[in-house]
């Protein structure tokens, strides 16, 4: 079976990009997907070259036939978003546009229609540890769910069989989390010990079990707050929640992200030894999901 981990938090800036592009590192036979797309941020990291692309429809968008619009001024009048303007010929503003299709219901003459417009592109590329999937949206366009199923579709298409998907998933609890996350096996909730982490990650647990993943934790930045770390330590403890992996608030790693570059590669033995370790639990549990399966 291939094996779907998702890389989750609470809440942004936790560390999750950098946590998944460091754990990258050290697989041999994997598939990386960044299913964040509205503020993708792995491609920085892993530095992927392209090598497909494919058109993302997310919505079908009105489109006016000027031959058959009489102007009467109907689908403006009951245009919500301020999207159309009727002048000799009806006009819509596709940035303001919402694709709800009521000014298809309303025209009197049927000179609007819902069609397919490109929102967006997903990508198929390589990188120096193995293939990419990841994607651009266009802004403004509200269907980021949808291009996160697809971008873990190609992601599996190109695992094929036994093979093993690692996510970087968005922020928070909502449809693109969820989207990023149901039919997966593995959630690794990434932490930072403060009010609002220790907070967001209760909320992205329940989520994570909600939709049956197993899950796991790593807890980054450990050292800025000790008795947070202790509380999300002892939570997961009497929850069953296994801790995997600790990472130190360092500068080292700070300046290697800021040079573009993964902080396994150049913050040094000790902080790539534990990046390690939290491989090699995160292996054991990929191995426990297999063998589960079979």
């Amino acid at each position: 079976m291939t094996v779907q981990v998702t890389v989750l938090s609470g809440k942004g800036g936790t560390g999750k990009t950098t946590v998944t592009a460091s754990l990258a590192t050290f697989f041999k036979h994997a598939v990386f997907a960044d299913c964040d797309v509205d503020a993708s941020n792995l491609h920085l990291l892993l530095k992927p070259e392209v090598r497909e692309k494919k058109p993302y429809f997310g919505l079908k968008f009105p489109l006016v036939d000027e031959s058959l619009c009489v102007a009467c001024g109907a689908c403006e009048t009951h245009c919500r978003f301020g999207a159309i303007i009727v002048g000799e010929q009806a006009a819509i503003d596709p940035t303001a546009c919402e694709a709800c299709g009521v000014c298809v219901e309303v025209c009197p003459v049927g000179a609007i229609t819902l069609v397919d417009r490109p929102c967006g592109e997903v990508y198929i590329s390589e990188t120096a540890y193995g293939p990419m999937v990841h994607a651009r949206l266009d802004p403004g366009v509200g269907t980021a769910g949808k291009l996160v199923t697809m971008v873990r579709e190609e992601a599996m298409k190109v695992a094929g069989k036994d093979g093993l998907v690692l996510i970087d998933g968005p922020p928070g609890i909502g449809c693109p989390v969820i989207a990023s996350l149901a039919g997966t096996d593995i959630a690794l909730l990434v932490i930072e010990p403060t009010i609002s982490g220790y907070s967001d990650f209760k909320r992205v647990l329940n989520v994570a079990r909600r939709f049956k993943a197993k899950p796991c934790v790593c807890i980054n930045k450990h050292d800025l707050n000790e008795p947070y770390s202790k509380m999300i330590e002892s939570y997961c403890s009497e929850s069953g929640v296994p801790v995997i992996g600790k990472i130190p608030y360092d500068r080292k790693i700070f300046d290697c992200l800021s040079q573009g570059r993964i902080p396994v590669s150049c913050a040094g033995e000790g902080i790539s030894g534990l990046y390690r370790q939290m491989y090699d639990n995160l292996s054991k549990l990929i191995d426990q999901v297999r063998s589960e399966n079979q």
